[in-house]
């Protein structure tokens, strides 16, 4: 006998993998399904996806996933209310029009050969690396979607054709799905939201669309861009093709923001996701706060079309769980993620070595496309367990350096305590199941870290989003539950304050030697 219930589905299409998940009224996974695809590096600093091969992975994920909460006896197929979709952001995807097929490979959001751009607009630009930053709260980086689709315009015969010609589409990934969910070249939809274009450095943070003065600088016309919608609305339906025909897609968030709802970050509330990368957000309410210290002012979400918009200060981090991919791929050092923590926990620390993973530069708040990974402070004693503690320790001071600037730009004011007049940070992602690195990054924060009982909330956030669209859940009572602490494992700190201080400035003279390091000889 069938179970009749109300169901919530997610797509979570990530930097290494798609994910599909059910979810019933209770936000209890049902069934799900994880595929990966492949990365492509056709040269130093660059990255690339196959956009057909990511839709394919969803594809793959939406039947298995749906099979199997099938076979569980679950009515998915009449209980399924609507979809939400959430992505890696920042990268980016020209397609056809007229054929459906990418003019040439997704460019990832971590991909640094938009660099000599950066340089060049730095310099004929009033603003110079600043210039953007009070319309979309951005600087000039090689990071965001703006560089890359300039890139694409300079360098791709297709692509410059194609925009000539009328033919040419331009999107994030989110709206890449989105368009061939809904029918592609038979009348698929050409949307973004809201936290994507946030993340473009085409977007008026104060009117949510599309700043005509950056696209008149930057030569990029208006016609290729999608419409910018908000995070919690019905955008269309799945169309013929697709498993889940007809089936409303109705919430849209890059993966950071769908975190921060899934986590029910409300005003002065912050998380990090430790994924690929980590990124560290502070819901800073209703008005953007402009960054002294090297953050970027972003927004955070808006639950409805008209519904409040929440900002964000946001500290992103380009290599995290990357780090660990490495050593397992490249190096040997480990065969599978999970073995990091058994390896780092047989020495107590790292006898003396800090490790930079700045293999494409680093992010916030050093801001450095110059810099390359190091390994310092290596003697005869250093053993593999002693780097494989180094890695997870940079993830911490990473994580560490950010929420050092989030305090001095949001202040007191800004932020929420506990009755122990700690701030809290939650965390989410994979890498957060590691009770060594989350026991480390209290240890270097010195205040105490939250994981949920879920630690996929970015997937949650999209699922969360959705339902609020169609009216399975209310957006006041995801936010006001406070269930997430109840159920939480919090990890408190154990170091001194001398520790830590003496950590800290050791790492940031390891950090300081990754500077300029871009063009040494290969």
């Amino acid at each position: 006998m069938s179970k009749e219930q109300t169901f919530i589905a997610s797509i979570d299409q990530g930097t290494t993998s798609t994910r599909f998940f059910i979810y019933d009224k209770s936000a209890r996974i049902i069934g799900s399904h994880h595929v990966e695809f492949t990365q492509f590096y056709p040269e130093a600093g660059w990255v690339e996806h196959d956009p057909m091969e990511i839709l394919e992975s969803v594809r793959s994920c939406m039947t298995k996933a749906l099979d199997k909460a099938t076979a569980d006896g679950y009515n998915v197929d009449s209980g399924l209310k609507a979809i939400g979709l959430t992505n890696q952001r920042e990268t980016v995807v020209v397609w056809s029009k007229s054929t459906g097929s990418p003019l040439y490979n997704a460019i990832v959001w971590m991909d640094v050969r938009t660099s000599s751009i950066c340089r060049k607009l730095e310099k004929e630009l009033p603003g110079g690396r600043t210039h953007f930053v009070e319309s979309c709260g951005l600087p000039l980086s090689t990071y965001f979607s703006a560089v890359k689709l300039l890139w694409l315009m300079e360098n791709k015969e297709e692509v410059r054709a194609a925009i000539k010609k009328g033919d040419a589409l331009f999107g994030t990934i989110d709206t890449w799905l989105i368009w061939n969910l809904t029918g592609g070249v038979n009348g698929g939809i050409h949307v973004t939201d809201v936290s994507n274009a946030s993340r473009t450095m085409l977007m008026n943070l104060q009117t949510l669309d599309w700043d005509k003065a950056t696209l008149k600088t930057l030569g990029i016309p208006a016609e290729i861009l999608p419409k910018i919608v908000s995070n919690a609305e019905v955008i269309g339906k799945i169309a013929k093709g697709w498993p889940l025909f007809g089936v409303p897609i109705a919430g849209c968030l890059g993966d950071q923001h769908a975190a921060m709802v899934g986590q029910a970050c409300r005003r002065g509330e912050a998380k990090c996701t430790y994924g690929t990368g980590a990124f560290i957000l502070l819901n800073t309410g209703t008005a953007p706060v402009k960054s002294t210290h090297g953050l970027l002012t972003t927004l955070a979400f808006k639950l409805g079309p008209k519904a409040q918009t929440n900002y964000a200060l946001e500290g992103s981090i380009a290599i995290a769980g990357a780090a660990v991919q490495w050593l397992r791929d490249s190096l040997g050092i480990i065969s599978s993620a999970s073995e990091i923590e058994s390896l780092a926990s047989k020495v107590d620390c790292t006898g003396g070595v800090y490790f930079v993973p700045a293999f494409n530069g680093l992010f916030a708040p050093w801001w450095r496309d110059d810099a390359r990974g190091i390994c310092i402070g290596i003697t005869r004693f250093t053993s593999k367990s002693h780097i494989a503690r180094a890695v997870l320790e940079s993830m911490c001071f990473q994580v560490k350096d950010v929420l050092d600037s989030m305090h001095k730009d949001a202040g007191e004011k800004g932020e929420v305590k506990n009755e122990k007049e700690e701030f809290l940070l939650r965390v989410d992602g994979g890498a957060t199941v590691n009770n060594l690195l989350m026991q480390i990054q209290a240890d270097l924060l010195g205040s105490s870290v939250v994981r949920p009982a879920d630690i996929e909330t970015t997937a949650l956030g999209a699922a969360y989003a959705a339902g609020i669209a169609v009216g399975v859940w209310k957006e006041e009572e995801l936010f006001a539950s406070g269930q997430i602490i109840k159920t939480a494992s919090i990890f408190s700190p154990k170091s001194s304050v001398e520790w830590r201080k003496k950590k800290v400035d050791s790492w940031c003279k390891a950090v300081e030697r990754t500077f300029g390091l871009a063009d040494l000889e290969m």
